[in-house]
Order: structure tokens, then C-alpha cells, then sequence
């Protein structure tokens, strides 16, 4: 069975870089859609043997699509990893038990990663993938980078932090002590998910948006197509009745977990959000 992304997700702090220095390798495959965008923004192009089948799709891809279909994917089966003949895969806790058995077995090198709970988790995992790869200085110019789009993203001294809900599919939000909550107080916001008596990452009632709307409400992007419940709950008529006391802003579930290069995506969007509500005050 494939995975969800939700859980496929879990990978940007590195277990560990076991064992002595070794030569950079040359044929890498991804199997977590986190450490796609990590190994595409670090590698050199011929050392991508291959990418997550999320990659190849719109709404669950860390890559720019026109970017990630310029590789071939896997499906994350011991069979058609093999058929690569990587010497090194990147993948995640919730990667098929498995299939990270069978390599393990065949001698083909894993690094194992875990979701980041912090920005500094999230450039640590960036500095362990660049550093498997050789490509250390690539690191720290994508690191800059970020810091560059986070200081640009932080609200001007004084400011008063503005109430913000994140709002995925069946109402799923970030907690307090994960990536996302600290992305929102670095850009001038405090997570609205502890008001409603929830003091960890999960699905926060349609009621209680509703009864207490923060001032923005960070809502991710249905499926296209028909939409399920899970999906129409992020789009629920009783939020227009709310609307004059809440901002409704896109932001795409991507977003929320993988940190490393698409953090100045994320930062970026949070900022123009929080602009939004101090302009209109």
C-alpha cells in the first residue's frame, strides 16, 4: 500500500550519519517527498538517481513540478531501487520497513531521517544530506538563504503578534513545539491552536473556528475535483459566516512539515499574510 504524504512526510532531522568519512556518493534516491527538495536544491543533477512518487504530483511535490519530472521516481519498492543501483537512499521513518530492510541487506547505504521539530533540526538535516553528498558549501548558501527570507518574513520590533490557525484537510493543525508553530512566532504570529484547549499537533472542530476565529486562518488547498469531507471542511459555508473577523489565506500542506528549502516559500507567504492583516487594521 502507498503511504500518505502526511506520513510519508516524517523525515528532516537525521538519525545519524553513522561511521567514518566516506566518498561522496554519486547515485542518491529519495524516498520521502522532504528530502526530494533537500536533494534537489544540494545535489549536483548527476547524482539524482531518482525521487519520491510524490514528486510527481501537484499538490503533494516539495518540487517544482517542471523541476521534479526532469527525474525518474519510485514508488518506494525494494525492486525498482535496486534497478538503480543507488549507493546511497535517503528516506524517512514512515519509508517501508521493508524495503529499507532489503537494502540494508543487499549492503545499499540508508540515512534515516525523522520530521524537524525546529528550524535548526530542519538545517541540521540539510548539512547531513549535503555532507553525504560532498556538497557542504551548497548547503550553506541554501542556509543563508533561508535566514535571508526568515529576517525579511519577521514582523517589525514591537509589533503585536497576530492570531493564526493552520487548517489542512479534516481541520489538522500544528501544535506548539513543531517546525510550523515556530515558523509563525518567527514571522509575527501566535498559533491559535492552544486557545481551543489543544496543546498538540491534530484536528482542530469546524465548531470551534467558528465559535473563536483567529484573525487568519492558514487554509490548505482541496483536492481537485470532487471534494470529500476532508477536504470541504477547510471550505465550509459557516467560515464565510465568520469571514468579517478572520483573513482566509491559501497555505498549501506542503508547507508545514518539510522545512529546509521550501522554508523561504513558507516564510515568504507568512509575511505577505501578517502584511495583509496590518494593512486592513
Amino acid at each position: 500500500m502507498v503511504p500518505s504524504r502526511r506520513a510519508a512526510i516524517a523525515g528532516a532531522a537525521a538519525l545519524g550519519l553513522a561511521g567514518a568519512a566516506r566518498a561522496p556518493a554519486k547515485r542518491v534516491v529519495s524516498l520521502n517527498p522532504c528530502l526530494d527538495a533537500n536533494l534537489v536544491t544540494l545535489a549536483d543533477p548527476s547524482q539524482i538517481a531518482a525521487l519520491s512518487h510524490f514528486s510527481q504530483i501537484e499538490d503533494s511535490s516539495s518540487v517544482p513540478l517542471a523541476v521534479a519530472r526532469r527525474y525518474p521516481f519510485v514508488y518506494e519498492s525494494a525492486e525498482e531501487v535496486m534497478a538503480l543501483a543507488p549507493d546511497l537512499v535517503l528516506a524517512s521513518r514512515h519509508s517501508s520497513l521493508a524495503t529499507r530492510n532489503a537494502l540494508q541487506r543487499l549492503g545499499i547505504r540508508i540515512l534515516l531521517f525523522k520530521t524537524p521539530d525546529s528550524i535548526a533540526e530542519s538545517f541540521a538535516q540539510m548539512l547531513d544530506v549535503a555532507a553525504a553528498l560532498g556538497r557542504e558549501p551548497q548547503a550553506r548558501v541554501a542556509i543563508a538563504r533561508v535566514e535571508a527570507a526568515l529576517a525579511a518574513a519577521a514582523p517589525p520590533p514591537g509589533a503585536r503578534p497576530i492570531s493564526a490557525l493552520v487548517y489542512q484537510r479534516n481541520g489538522f493543525s500544528s501544535g506548539p513545539g513543531t517546525l510550523m508553530d515556530e515558523l509563525l512566532r518567527r514571522t509575527g504570529f501566535t498559533n491559535a491552536i492552544v486557545r481551543y484547549g489543544i496543546t498538540q499537533t491534530g484536528n482542530v472542530p469546524l465548531e470551534n473556528v467558528v465559535a473563536d476565529p483567529p484573525q487568519v486562518l492558514l487554509r490548505g488547498v482541496p483536492h481537485p475535483g470532487q471534494p470529500g469531507w476532508s477536504d470541504r471542511v477547510m471550505t465550509h459555508p459557516a467560515l464565510t459566516a465568520v469571514g468579517s473577523k478572520m483573513r482566509v489565506v491559501t497555505f498549501p500542506e506542503r508547507l508545514m512539515y518539510c522545512g529546509g528549502p521550501n522554508l523561504v516559500e513558507a516564510a515568504t507567504r507568512l509575511a505577505a499574510a501578517r502584511r495583509r492583516v496590518e494593512v486592513s487594521a
